[in-house]
């Protein structure tokens, strides 16, 4: 454990001190210090670091024991952005008596390296001495990572708007000025191709939206009793009835299926993303396997798998692990590449599962499973 004892030293002298046992706090509850995920240094009344847990150790690449008994800023030499020393600008044993804590903020380490701070001050009464100071540190890696997505995300949404947008209002405003110089059969054209791009936001809107319900673990799925293999013959009719060869497609269901309660709408999606997908970016015949199988939870229960698969170059070995990442693409470009990210929180969100890999004829194959599912009112 990385702690040592207290000390009646005067203030500002550094002395050597002896491991003690943990008091109180987390050794009262059977925690080691070196437990906890985030860095946490504490100082005693005196100013000497008393606590040097292994995730300080790997964030600040300082050992504890160079830390131990050192006065807290020498052991964290802290820096604010403008480059003031944090110690001694917080004075956190001289400063106001009331101060109970600093609220979390971004520091750098002696190297520039960025670390989010935030400190507690312990005192025996509200406007006593400070008896501890306790500073938790985290790295900032997570958080800038969760700030590019966004930003990406952004970028993203921007840039597929700004088209739809820009034709919806080019069509309306030439349509507003010189609507009597256009016979009936060039409005049509200019209003079918404005109702195309405001789907096209809409849809767009729906993917943000759902993105926003998975990433807060807030997406609701409504059970109801699902036919797969007639919505999946549904996407094929739509697919046909829009200018693909019928015989591109092909359906097979292996009964008996299970009875599958699900989200139909929700289903519908997922089945539109992976069938848009093989058809856009793959070759050849698309074919739909739908099968009874075990429950990708609990293996007694039942299930029911679908598979997607075509017989176009298929997706490369290095990419299938980011194939249900954000803003993933295929070989063409097209898309904010949300959709599988989606796909794949939707199966989630039916306590399914759902795999990526190299269907039989070379192309691409999607397999998600869901569990059969009653809702609870039913059970």
């Amino acid at each position: 454990m990385r702690s040592v004892g207290t000390s009646t030293a005067p203030q500002g002298r550094d002395v050597h001190r002896e491991p003690a046992p943990r008091h109180g706090g987390l050794g009262e509850l059977g925690i080691d210090p070196d437990q906890l995920p985030d860095g946490l240094v504490v100082a005693d009344e005196h100013g000497h670091v008393v606590c040097f847990n292994a995730a300080a150790e790997r964030i600040t690449a300082r050992p504890a024991a160079d830390a131990l008994g050192q006065r807290l800023e020498k052991a964290l030499p802290l820096e604010d952005l403008e480059g003031r020393r944090w110690w001694q600008l917080t004075d956190p044993y001289g400063g106001l008596a009331i101060r109970d804590r600093q609220p979390e903020r971004n520091l750098l380490l002696p190297g520039g390296r960025e670390v989010l701070v935030s400190a507690r001050y312990v005192r025996d009464e509200p406007t006593g001495p400070v008896r501890r100071v306790v500073v938790s540190l985290r790295d900032t890696e997570a958080r800038r990572r969760t700030e590019r997505s966004h930003a990406e995300l952004i970028a993203t949404v921007a840039h597929e708007l700004r088209s739809p947008l820009t034709s919806v209002k080019g069509f309306t405003a030439t349509l507003l000025a010189k609507w009597e110089r256009f016979t009936d059969d060039q409005k049509r054209l200019m209003l079918e191709t404005v109702d195309a791009d405001a789907d096209r936001v809409t849809r767009l809107i729906a993917e943000l939206l759902d993105i926003s319900r998975i990433d807060s673990g807030r997406l609701e799925v409504r059970r109801q009793p699902v036919d797969i293999g007639a919505a999946v013959g549904r996407h094929i009719q739509a697919y046909v009835a829009a200018g693909q060869p019928a015989d591109r497609f092909l359906l097979r269901i292996e009964q008996p299926l299970p009875a599958l309660w699900a989200d139909p709408d929700k289903i519908d999606q997922v089945l539109s993303n992976l069938l848009e997908n093989a058809v856009r970016h793959g070759e050849g015949t698309v074919t739909i396997d739908v099968t009874p199988t075990a429950s990708p939870r609990e293996s007694e229960e039942a299930g029911t798998s679908v598979t997607v698969s075509d017989e176009g170059p298929g997706i490369p070995e290095e990419s299938m692990n980011r194939v249900f990442t954000r803003f993933w693409r295929g070989s063409k470009r097209g898309g904010t590449g949300l959709g599988l990210y989606i796909v794949k929180g939707i199966v989630e969100a039916h306590g399914g599962t759902i795999t990526v890999g190299r269907a039989t004829g070379g192309g691409a194959e999607f397999r998600f499973t869901l569990p059969v599912s009653t809702p609870a009112y039913l059970v």
